[in-house]
């Protein structure tokens, strides 16, 4: 599949949304929801939507490929937020119902982050300052170090002295084939990817367990969509509940302008997660020797556990165990 665009910001919903009074299903504590209208997005319009590549809206957390220290690194995701004091002042300004831009002091309006974090690519500057998206936030990255606490699961899935991350990804020889394999970060440098797994989000796809924890990335657009819906609310509804193929988080439309559009379940008011998802029932083959390299991995790597596997095909993703390697 060629490589598509990478989420450096905020994707825009397909239709354009309101915010209703109603708490949200999607961020526990959240007092609204927001939930599409029937209108076609503009800037869906703008990217020709009617064209673009429907790929799977994988749900984890958003990282990126880029260099530090002389190498391709694995990033996290870090957004960059406005400290109480203009948090505050943000919101009120909205709930009067402003007409005017909301003014920023980037300098002293939003909270420290670490020497090494980096704002995502194309955000707008002004006077020199990286400037605010419409919620408030300014998205970032921070290199995810070997031993890092804070992000071990990130890291679990990288081998910095190897130069090679785990991914999953579609096997090419058979339809609806996922293969985990190794793959070198320099393959991957500049794109944007999702680690998924044990211990984020919940956990989804099923992968893994609390003992013996599965974590891998998968770089963005490289799902297709099968059976995509025709782009109304109407068809859209019905393939998300009547469809195997719609049982995914949503879709990530990847327009030729290389604008990217999404659609998520809670948008059209329904459900995620669920019980069974499409992802976790496909099967999976394991690609992955570590013979080839001159390097020794740790013995207690997910590179190691899953090398013990190598070979190996199973029937569903969610089944595969460390603990029967």
């Amino acid at each position: 599949m060629q490589r598509l665009g990478s989420v450096q910001q905020k994707i825009p919903c397909l239709f354009l949304t309101d915010v209703k009074d109603d708490p949200s299903t999607k961020r526990e504590y959240q007092p609204f929801r927001v939930l599409a209208t029937e209108q076609i997005n503009p800037k869906a319009l703008d990217g020709d939507i009617y064209n673009a590549i429907p790929t799977e809206k994988v749900d984890g957390t958003c990282c990126c490929i880029t260099r530090h220290k002389g190498q391709p690194y694995l990033w996290a995701r870090l957004d960059r937020k406005p400290n109480k004091q203009a948090e505050k002042r943000f919101k009120n300004f909205h709930r009067l119902g402003s007409s005017k831009e909301f003014i920023w002091n980037v300098e002293q309006d939003f909270k420290t982050v670490p020497d090494s974090w980096i704002p995502a690519a194309k955000m707008l500057q002004l006077n020199g300052n990286v400037q605010p998206d419409e919620n408030g936030h300014i998205p970032g990255w921070v290199p995810v170090e070997k031993y890092s606490k804070q992000y071990c699961w990130h890291s679990s899935v990288v081998d910095y002295e190897a130069e090679v991350a785990l991914v999953l990804r579609p096997e090419s020889s058979e339809q609806n084939l996922l293969e985990i394999t190794i793959v070198p970060l320099s393959d991957l440098l500049e794109q944007t990817v999702e680690l998924i797994g044990t211990n984020v989000n919940a956990n989804p796809y099923s992968l893994g367990s609390k003992k013996h924890p599965i974590h891998l990335l998968v770089s963005h657009g490289t799902i297709p969509v099968q059976n995509p819906p025709a782009l109304n609310q109407k068809d859209l509804i019905s393939w998300f509940q009547e469809s195997k193929e719609g049982e995914i988080e949503g879709i990530v439309w990847h327009c030729t302008d290389g604008t990217l559009v999404k659609i998520h379940r809670h948008h059209l008011g329904l459900k995620w997660p669920l019980p069974d998802t499409y992802l976790s029932s496909h099967p999976v083959v394991i690609n992955v020797a570590l013979s080839t390299f001159e390097h020794d991995f740790e013995s207690k790597s997910s590179f190691t556990n899953f090398s013990k596997l190598n070979g190996q095909r199973f029937e569903h993703l969610k089944d595969i165990h460390f603990d029967n390697a």
